[in-house]
Order: C-alpha cells, then structure tokens, then sequence
C-alpha cells in the first residue's frame, strides 16, 4: 500500500504593526517573498520479508510528542491514513511565518533488526527533532524590513539555521530520546530559502536529492558509503553491550554540503536509497514531465476544502502526482528482476552479482520552484 501527503506552502501575509499587537505577539519582517514552493510526499514500506527475523518493537505512543506528530505527518492534510513507511520518515516544516521551509529525509539502518532492535524508531524521532528545531528558525539571516521603525524590527526573533546546525540538533535530541535505545540512520536535510531562493543541503549517507531544471538533471547529491551497501550513518549505540563495538558512528559533520541558487520551474526531488537503488535519474525526469504535460490540460486553481482553507494551485497538484508516480514506479521496479536496476549495477562494479530490483522502503518528497 502506497500513502502520501500533499502539503502547500503559500502566501507571505502582510504582517501587521507592532502599534496595534498585544505586547506577547511577535511581529516579523513584512518582506516580500518572491520564491514560492509547492510540495508533496509519498511514501511505501517494504512487505515484511518471512526470511527475516520480527523485532519486537515499542513504538511511540500516540499520545506521546513524538508519536502525535509521526501520526500527523502520515495522514495530513487530505491524504489516506497509510502508516505504513517502514524504516523510513521524513518531515516538511515552514520555517519562521512562510520566510522558507525546511524538509528531509531519513532511512532507518535495518541491519539493526538482527540484533532486536527496531530501526524505524531512530529515524522518526531524527526526524521529529529536525521538524522541531527548523520549526523556529530562518532559512537564512533573520530577515529586517528597513521600512519599519526601529522598534519593530528589533521585535524580530529567532536565528538562523542551516541543514548542518539542524542535523546536529536533531542527532543530539536522538541521543538524548530514553525511547531510542540504539539504532542508525542516514539522513538529508535541506532548506529553501523564499526570500533568495538559495537552496542549502545536507547530506549524510545515502538517502539525497537531485534538481532538475528544464528536462535536466543539474545536480544530484552524491551518496556516501564505508564501502559498498554499507553507508554513513547517524547511530546510537547501547554502550553496556560489546557486541556493537564494530558499528559505523558517524558525526553530523561528516555530512556533505550543497548551495545553490534556484529558479523558477527547477523541481527539486529528496529520496531514501529505495528510490535510487531501483530509479535512474532519467527516469524521474520522464515522470516529472509526462504529470506536468498532463497538468497542462487543466491549468486552474482548484479551491480547497481542507481546515487550513486557501487555495491549491496546480503546481501543488503537481507536486503530489509526481511524489505519487515516482513511488509507484520505484516499487514496480523493485519487484522486476529482469530489468537492469542502479543497485544491479553498483554491485557489478564491485564485482558482485545482483539481479533486477532491490526491495526497500521508498519515501519521496517533491517540490517545485515558482518565481513571483
């Protein structure tokens, strides 16, 4: 089963004067922001494998912290309550009143299952303290209107935070979480900025990102490995047990990073290795044009019903489709063992033999660049 959500990121409203707020309201800057993202995810976990050993987990309650907004995040704002994401989450978050959002991904280790400990725990709560942290800061330098008076842009709060200062917050809440007895996880982190449009990412392991930008593929972020299906990780290790001493314990700041400046139509797509482990980079690109060809035909605003009320643009349809397309593909995929897949052809480098798809957790999340 295949779940997904859309989430859209509009509007800059106009911020209103510090003269007329109660002294508890904060007041931000009233630029204007000429980028704007429209964003959508989808997801699957992998069926369980009867070959495999059962970990007999303790997932978050949902009534705790971590649990309501893992639930959260699986079923809003419209979309079918599918829970099913396996060892891998994620998380879209506006970023200080629409000045940008920041999102990721993250593949739980499920080389951990063999040692009875449940890899999809690591990854949400990663996840959950990254949404956290971004949650409160800019994308950027905190933004000052020279237009306002000096008291009211000294009420502008908060900092800035890049990709790499969010995963080490979120690593460290991770060691911090009693829940999270041990475990690993890769990680992709990034912010898009709409007041400059700079994109900033990143990257540790082998979850990433590419940005297509007309039909092309301009940048795709490499994957880091120790050595082959072996990749960088974030990791907790029960220290009162030896068993784990040979474990990879990566830093935060192992991570690759990336800047670029975006333009308007660039789709930007981050991806857990179930994805490029069964999608080639060309394909993505074919999906991504043939949703916005079809898109064409009914270029319109489609009012929404949902509580955040507003308004959903066809480029935030489009965003969902293709997140949806690319996950129904990369699973088609990885159950195909007469098609030559990109993890087919990495073991063959490495002089392994492998045939056809690998099956994995995939998780995708889209976005699509609009340029006032």
């Amino acid at each position: 089963m295949t779940a997904s959500c859309a989430s859209t990121f509009v509007r800059s409203a106009s911020r209103t004067s510090s003269a007329t707020c109660p002294k508890h309201v904060r007041t931000y800057s009233s630029l204007p922001r000429p980028y704007r993202f429209s964003v959508g995810a989808s997801w699957a976990g992998k069926p369980h494998d009867p070959r495999d050993p059962r970990v007999k987990s303790n997932p978050f309650p949902p009534d705790s912290a971590i649990g309501k907004w893992r639930d959260q995040m699986l079923s809003k704002p419209n979309a079918p309550a599918g829970k099913h994401i396996g060892e891998d989450f994620f998380y879209v978050q506006d970023m200080r009143e629409k000045s940008g959002i920041s999102l990721g991904v993250a593949d739980g280790v499920g080389g951990w299952v063999e040692s009875g400990v449940d890899p999809s725990l690591f990854s949400q709560a990663l996840m959950y303290h990254a949404h956290r942290y971004s949650k409160a800061a800019w994308p950027g330098e905190p933004e000052v209107d020279p237009t306002q008076e000096y008291e009211e842009r000294e009420q502008v709060e908060g900092w800035e935070l890049t990709p790499l200062e969010c995963l080490e917050s979120a690593y460290g809440g991770v060691l911090r979480e009693r829940a999270v007895l041990a475990g690993s996880s890769t990680a992709c982190v990034m912010t898009l900025n709409a007041s400059n449009g700079i994109l900033r990412a990143a990257n540790l392991g082998d979850s990433g990102f590419l940005v297509i930008r007309a039909s092309s593929v301009i940048h795709q972020q490499r994957s880091q490995t120790h050595f082959f299906n072996c990749p960088k990780q974030l990791s907790k290790l029960p220290t009162s047990q030896k068993r784990f001493s040979r474990a990879c314990v990566d830093q935060p700041n192992d991570a690759d990073l990336h800047e670029m400046k975006l333009r308007h139509g660039d789709i930007i797509i981050a991806y857990t290795d179930g994805l490029s482990d069964n999608v080639f980079p060309a394909e993505m690109v074919a999906i991504c044009s043939l949703v916005a060809r079809q898109s064409q035909l009914q270029r319109r605003t489609i009012p929404l019903t949902g509580e955040q009320g507003g308004e959903e643009t066809v480029e935030d349809v489009e965003a969902q489709a293709m997140a949806e397309r690319i996950v129904d593909y990369a699973r088609m995929c990885m159950f195909n063992h007469k098609r030559v897949s990109p993890f087919e052809r990495a073991a063959a480098r490495e002089g392994m033999y492998f045939r056809g798809g690998k099956v994995d957790d995939v998780t995708v999340i889209v976005t699509i660049v609009q340029e006032a």
